[in-house]
C-alpha cells in the first residue's frame, strides 16, 4: 500500500480518538480530514436510502408469481406467458421503479434487452407468501364474462375505445387490431383467458398509446404481454441528457451544478440536433394522427430518449393522454367516479395528475412545452452561424397559445421552420 495513502488511512481511524494527536497536525490537514469524513457521511446515506427504497420500489418478483399464478389457473393468457413462467427465457434484472404500484425492469429476452412492466394491487403487502399475495382478478380480470360472444366483445372494445380515443372513423381497424394482437394462438380465435388479458391491458394508458401509435417510428415496440404484464423494445438512452441526478440527492446538488453537468455530458450538437428533429417528428404525429390527438402532458427530459443511431423514441408515454379523454375530465368528470378509467391499478391518482399536468394545454400547446425543454437543450453548444435564428425560432415557438387544433397553420409553419432549420444544418453530414 502506498504511504501517502496508508498516512490518510491512519488519520481518518486514529484522529477523531485523539485530540492531542489533532492538535498537533497542520490546521490544513483537519480540513482534509474533516472533507473526508464529510464524504464518507454522504456516501454512506446515499448506500442506505438507495437499499431503503429498492425493497419498497422493487417487487418484481411478485408480481411475477401473481402474473405466473393467473397463467397456470388459466385466467389469463399472452405471447410471452410461457416465456415469463415456463421456459424462463424471459428474466427480470435491473429494477427501475419510481412507484411501488407499477414495476418497471430491464430485463432478457432470448438474450434481448426488453423492458418488462407490470402493476401491483396492493403495495403493503410484501411478505411474498403465494396465499397472501393480491389476487386482482376479480377486478382486474372481471371482463369479459364467460358467454360473452365475439360480437360482442368487438363492441366492448369499440365502445371503450370511443370513450377514450373520441369519435374517430378508424376505430373499427383499431378494434381488428387489438383483436389480432389478442390472439396469441393465431387461430382466428380470442378466449376467455385472451379477451381478458387484452381487456385489462387496454385499462392501462401507456399500452392503449403504444397499441394506438403503434406504427409510428418514434413509439417503443411493443414486444409481448402476459395478463396485464407487457414487454416492450428497450430505448437504450432513457433520457435526453446522460445524467440523472437521484431524487436523494436533488435537495443538496445545487440545479446550476446538475445543469452544467447535463450539458457536458449530453452528446455532442449535430445528434442533438438530430434527436431533436425526431422529437418534432413525434410531436406531428400525435397532432392528428389516426385515432385522434394525444397531449404531451409533461415534457420532461426523462421520458424522452434515443437509440444507438440517434434516433428519437419515447422512452415513456405514460405522461401522454388523449386529447378526448383529457377535455372531458376538463368539463368536469370526476377521476374517482369514471367506471372506464384508463389508468390501471392507481387510476385515481395517476388520472387526477395528469389531468392536472394536461390542464395548461389549453394556453399551451404540445409543440410549445416541447420547445420549452428545447431551449436549454439546444442552445447549450449551438453553431455561432445558427444560433440567432435558433433562438428567434425557439422564442417564436414557446410563446405559443391556444389549442393547436384552432391554429393548425401556424402551429405546423413554426414546426416545420424549426425542423428546416436543424436539418439544414446537419444535413449531407455524418450525423444525417
Amino acid at each position: 500500500m502506498p504511504r501517502a495513502l496508508r498516512r490518510l488511512l491512519h488519520l481518518m481511524l486514529f484522529c477523531p480518538l485523539s485530540k492531542g494527536l489533532q492538535s498537533r497536525l497542520p490546521a490544513i490537514k483537519v480540513k482534509y480530514l474533516l472533507l473526508a469524513w464529510l464524504g464518507i457521511l454522504i456516501v454512506s446515506w446515499i448506500v442506505y436510502m438507495q437499499y431503503a427504497s429498492y425493497a419498497e420500489l422493487c417487487r418484481g418478483h411478485v408480481c411475477q408469481m401473481v402474473i405466473c399464478d393467473h397463467y397456470r389457473r388459466g385466467i389469463i393468457s399472452g405471447s410471452s406467458c410461457k416465456a415469463l413462467c415456463d421456459q424462463k427465457t424471459l428474466t427480470l434484472h435491473r429494477c427501475m421503479s419510481t412507484s411501488s404500484t407499477h414495476q418497471v425492469y430491464i430485463g432478457l429476452w432470448k438474450d434481448r434487452p426488453v423492458v418488462i412492466k407490470c402493476g401491483i394491487e396492493d403495495p403493503g403487502n410484501t411478505d411474498g407468501v403465494p396465499d397472501t399475495l393480491p389476487r386482482p382478478e376479480m377486478s382486474l380480470f372481471d371482463k369479459p364474462t364467460r358467454g360473452t360472444s365475439m360480437d360482442e366483445f368487438k363492441e366492448m372494445l369499440h365502445s371503450f375505445l370511443k370513450a377514450n380515443l373520441g369519435e374517430q372513423p378508424s376505430l373499427s381497424a383499431l378494434v381488428d387490431r387489438v383483436i389480432t394482437l389478442a390472439d396469441v394462438n393465431q387461430d382466428g380465435k380470442v378466449s376467455l383467458a385472451e379477451a381478458k388479458s387484452i381487456w385489462a391491458l387496454l385499462h392501462i394508458n401507456e399500452f392503449l398509446l403504444m397499441v394506438a401509435l403503434q406504427e409510428k417510428e418514434h413509439t417503443p415496440k411493443l414486444l409481448g404481454f402476459c395478463g396485464d404484464l407487457y414487454v416492450t423494445e428497450r430505448v437504450i438512452h432513457g433520457s435526453l441528457y446522460g445524467l440523472e441526478v437521484p431524487h436523494q440527492l436533488k435537495a443538496v446538488i445545487p440545479e446550476a451544478l446538475a445543469s452544467s453537468l447535463n450539458h457536458w455530458l449530453a452528446p455532442s450538437w449535430p445528434r442533438r440536433a438530430r434527436i431533436t428533429i425526431g422529437l418534432l417528428e413525434f410531436v406531428e404525429e400525435v397532432f392528428h394522427g389516426s385515432y385522434g390527438s394525444f397531449l404531451i402532458c409533461d415534457a420532461s427530459p426523462r421520458h424522452v430518449g434515443y437509440n444507438t443511431k440517434y434516433d428519437c423514441k419515447m422512452a415513456n408515454l405514460r405522461s401522454v393522454a388523449s386529447e378526448a379523454m383529457v377535455r372531458a375530465f376538463l368539463k368536469g368528470r370526476r377521476c374517482e367516479s369514471n367506471a372506464d378509467c384508463t389508468y390501471g391499478r392507481d387510476c385515481t391518482a395517476t388520472c387526477d395528475r395528469l389531468v392536472r399536468q394536461c390542464n395548461t394545454e389549453v394556453v399551451q400547446p404540445n409543440l410549445a412545452k416541447v420547445c420549452v425543454l428545447l431551449q436549454d437543450y439546444l442552445l447549450f453548444g449551438a453553431p455561432s452561424d445558427l444560433r440567432g435564428d435558433l433562438e428567434k425560432q425557439l422564442r417564436t415557438c414557446v410563446t405559443l397559445s391556444g389549442l393547436a387544433s384552432q391554429m393548425e397553420v401556424h402551429h405546423s409553419l413554426v414546426l416545420n421552420n424549426l425542423k428546416t432549420l436543424l436539418w439544414k444544418k446537419i444535413s449531407n453530414t455524418q450525423y444525417s
